[in-house]
């Protein structure tokens, strides 16, 4: 799941969510940043609480969202602690990895406090990320599937409803392309997707969460139910429905052998 946006969150969508993700029974769950609307206290407070609700384990990403927007105040902290809110609450904004039976998962912060460029809310990753996460991938177990959460698409995606524009973007897709990830999972545009890096064998996929809040871009609240198994892996976009999720989109394809 992505971008649920607590100060702007889908109440009903939210709640549905909660109770399907108990009844799915996961054996990770994953959200891949932008938690709250403007990073303010009582929004990173609700979102806590809501994700104390849910299964275990986790794996949480930051995104854009997640520093501190409005007042002066927020403004020093975003540009000195961006990611201190988040912390508090949910540990470590980068590099956090997670392995069970068969997987392997990291997180890559690709949300920045501040940027020189008139837009922060684009995505940036540093060379400094791309060659740590290539050297987890690398030592991860070779059978094992590869997973890499981040906020922004790493390539853009074709009519996707805005762009990401993630700095060095391409070249870790490439380098996590080569070092072997199965897929790299996002949100940011609020609409599902799936879609292959088009770097080497084409095999690491780039799959894409809708959102939770009210913040719709041309598709209903959603989240993914991502399915792996040797040789295929399966994602299905469960989209909220009026009182439920339904299936909304769903995509398979073989995995790297």
């Amino acid at each position: 799941m992505s971008d649920i946006h607590f100060g702007g969150e889908n109440v009903e969508a939210v709640q549905a969510a909660l109770e399907r993700f108990h009844a799915e029974k996961p054996d990770l769950l994953i959200a891949a940043g932008d938690l709250t609307r403007d990073g303010a206290v009582d929004e990173f407070d609700a979102a806590k609480a809501w994700m104390d609700q849910t299964p275990e384990p986790r794996l949480i990403a930051p995104g854009n969202h997640d520093a501190p927007y409005m007042g002066p105040l927020e403004i020093v902290e975003r540009l000195m602690r961006p990611w201190r809110r988040y912390e508090d609450r949910f540990g470590s904004a980068d590099d956090v990895a997670w392995r069970g039976e068969g997987v392997s998962a990291f997180t890559l912060n690709s949300a920045r406090g501040a940027q020189i460029r008139l837009n922060w809310s684009k995505g940036a990753v540093s060379r400094g990320q791309t060659r740590r996460l290539k050297r987890r991938l690398l030592a991860a177990p070779k059978d094992q599937a590869k997973i890499v959460v981040c906020h922004h698409p790493l390539v853009e995606i074709t009519g996707g409803p805005m762009t990401a524009r993630v700095r060095g973007g391409s070249h870790v897709a490439q380098t996590l392309t080569e070092a072997g990830a199965d897929l790299v999972l996002s949100g940011h545009i609020h609409v599902p997707f799936v879609a292959p890096y088009p770097f080497g064998d084409g095999r690491t996929v780039a799959v894409g969460s809708g959102t939770l809040s009210i913040r719709e871009r041309g598709a209903p609240p959603s989240f993914n139910v991502i399915e792996i198994d040797p040789s295929e892996i399966r994602v299905t976009a469960m989209a909220f429905e009026r009182t439920a999720f339904q299936v909304w989109r769903s995509w398979a394809f073989p995995r790297r052998t």
